[in-house]
């Protein structure tokens, strides 16, 4: 029997300090070679997209699968948890919070890596559900004074503000432009949907860190040339599938005629083989595409929590003929 779990299981389920901690063991296990990874595959026909990936937790006995659809009625997400032992279905679960809390940990796990210790303001681009759980979990590894945030619709921002200023108890204040928010921040998030350029590079202060997760497709960027250029310390979480469609990379490295020799998956900082800075004037930046590695370790988190608080619906999948 498989284990069904809904939103309303992992919202309950799934606290952020719990998917720091399970995104950052992912890290730690891609470093030691244990943790396959498969890069994401879509297929596209004109009203709808089929997106999957793919990975396993080898230490941990478990692999997963990633699958969802998008169309302009919805986004459909679903993970699904096999035992290693014998192939059994686990569990599925309903992954739309999941993979918004998963994306938040991932880059809160960067910024503990690689942003400065005394790191204390925020400069946010986005006022979406993701950009919310990115600062959610930035606020849990830095003790944050302010946040300045940035949204093209003034009502949005300004309710934005308000509701993470209640949630968080820092303080969260709406901008007049990017460049406010960006000139801001010791830790600058780009959370949007944008096909171009949303942060300029020459806005960066000296030592601030980016966390760059709203493109991940070739045809969409959020970080210029410039902020490439600046930055002394580039990582992604999977460099296969960096390749194929983290456009703020591929185009942004072809225009500086840089290969991607000087790129580095994050588990290299997060185990501590590669310095996340070198100095406290370092800029540096952590390129998110979101990986099936993040999704297995978190489903892992709301499937163990789910039998021990009986949670969830059994169902049967597999019938023995």
């Amino acid at each position: 029997m498989a284990l069904y779990l809904t939103e309303k299981d992992v919202v309950d389920l799934l606290p952020m300090e719990a998917a720091l901690e399970r995104v950052e063991a992912s890290f730690l296990a891609q470093h030691q070679g244990k943790a396959p990874n498969q890069a994401r595959r879509r297929v596209f026909l004109p009203n709808v997209s089929l997106h999957y990936m793919a990975g396993a937790l080898e230490n941990e006995g478990v692999l997963g699968l990633k699958i969802y659809t998008v169309s302009r009625q919805a986004l459909r997400f679903l993970v699904l948890l096999y035992s290693a032992d014998d192939g059994n279905l686990l569990a599925l679960i309903e992954a739309d919070h999941l993979g918004r809390i998963r994306t938040g940990a991932a880059s809160g796990v960067a910024t503990k890596h690689m942003a400065r210790a005394d790191s204390e303001t925020v400069g946010l681009l986005g006022t979406g559900r993701q950009a919310r759980t990115q600062l959610e979990a930035v606020s849990r590894v830095r003790h944050l004074k302010s946040v300045l945030i940035y949204g093209r619709d003034e009502g949005r921002r300004r309710a934005f503000a308000q509701e993470m200023s209640e949630r968080l108890g820092i303080n969260v204040s709406p901008a007049e432009s990017a460049e406010d928010a960006v000139r801001s921040g010791d830790i600058v998030i780009t959370a949007t949907t944008s096909s171009h350029p949303v942060l300029n590079g020459v806005w960066l202060k000296p030592g601030a860190h980016v966390n760059a997760i709203g493109a991940n497709m070739l045809n969409r960027r959020e970080v210029d040339d410039a902020t490439l250029a600046r930055a002394a310390v580039v990582s992604v979480d999977f460099i296969e599938q960096a390749k194929e469609e983290a456009g703020d990379l591929v185009h942004g490295l072809a225009s500086l005629g840089r290969g991607w020799e000087g790129i580095r998956e994050l588990h290299e900082i997060v185990s501590g083989s590669v310095k996340g800075r070198t100095s406290p004037e370092d800029i540096t930046l952590f390129k998110s595409s979101g990986i099936a590695l993040w999704d297995v370790a978190v489903g892992i988190h709301v499937y163990r929590k789910a039998l021990e608080t009986s949670r969830g619906k059994e169902v049967e999948i597999f019938r023995s003929l």
